[in-house]
């Protein structure tokens, strides 16, 4: 029991003598790590060990601890010039977000700290954006495949720097803008192409209106046919079921038959301003002289 009491003593005597030198701006031999840090251990240079958040020991004046961010970072570059595949200029400017995920790699690579890490991040990723976007066209960089664009630039970049102990989760445009120099250009080439298509909008209809029209108008001359045809065999159907008509009641009564006939006659030919000249026993108004009409001959006895 006594010798762990003086165990305690002993390690509290050493954090309070490590704790007084870190404030004399003397190395200590405690490494604190912090929570989204991680920290080396160089040995004459050499990594010796990777701590995770807590305490750690090091020899001072022999040992160094370096220390690197855990968290995502977040990077952002200049806006360039790049052209499109369809030759047009974007002013591009975009964001990465990385963090560092093997620190004695990321230490290998970039000796000189994260500053040099973010100019090689820099670098690589404006080569993708570059090579990427330039395989696309306008169109589809502003509005129709830009998610896509985007996911094939940040698995391009984190391809580059895999070895890096580095890892990229994602790029994104921040700004597309067309340069001052070439706005007026390309926005009268829109209206160009935009009126074109109008004009062979406007064509298309016309076309498709006369087709429609020209449909219709067969189909009229059609139906108007075959109407004027079914009037045809109604009439003539209606005419001959009248001639049947006349020749039966003409059958039965001939008196009668020739008395209508003859009314029919004076209907069409007489009316207030219509002068005949004839003679009165002509055979045309014998039932206006006689009521009963013409008188059957005497039949001649054998």
């Amino acid at each position: 029991m006594r010798k762990l009491l003086i165990f305690f003593v002993v390690l509290i005597g050493l954090l309070v003598g490590a704790i007084s030198l870190a404030n004399l701006g003397l190395p200590s031999p405690v490494v604190i790590t912090k929570e989204g840090q991680q920290k080396l251990i160089l040995l004459f240079g050499e990594v010796r060990t990777t701590t995770t958040p807590g305490l750690s020991f090091m020899i001072p004046f022999v040992e160094e601890a370096r220390t690197y961010p855990a968290r995502w970072l977040h990077s952002r570059t200049e806006a360039v010039e790049i052209q499109t595949k369809d030759g047009e200029q974007l002013l591009v400017d975009n964001y990465t977000v990385w963090r560092i995920v093997d620190a004695e790699q990321f230490q290998a690579s970039f000796p000189a700290g994260r500053e040099a890490a973010e100019q090689r991040i820099d670098r690589e990723v404006r080569g993708a954006v570059r090579d990427v976007i330039g395989k696309h066209t306008l169109a589809q960089v502003l509005k129709d495949q830009r998610m896509a664009i985007m996911e094939e630039i940040t698995s391009v970049s984190t391809g580059e720097l895999a070895d890096e102990g580095v890892r990229i989760v994602d790029v994104r445009i921040n700004r597309t803008e067309l340069p001052k120099s070439t706005e007026d250009s390309v926005f009268a080439r829109m209206k160009t192409e935009r009126e074109r298509l109008a004009r062979k909008n406007r064509a298309e209809g016309d076309e498709r209106a006369r087709r429609i029209r020209a449909e219709a108008d067969r189909e009229a001359r059609v139906i108007v046919a075959n109407a004027r045809r079914d009037a045809e065999i109604a009439r003539g159907e209606g005419d001959a079921e009248s001639t049947r008509i006349y020749a039966e009641s003409y059958g039965e009564d001939p008196e009668f038959y020739s008395f209508l006939r003859s009314l029919e006659a004076y209907r069409k030919s007489i009316d207030s301003r219509t002068t005949l000249v004839l003679s009165p026993d002509t055979e045309f108004f014998q039932y206006l002289q006689d009521p009963e009409g013409p008188k059957p001959a005497p039949r001649r006895r054998r």
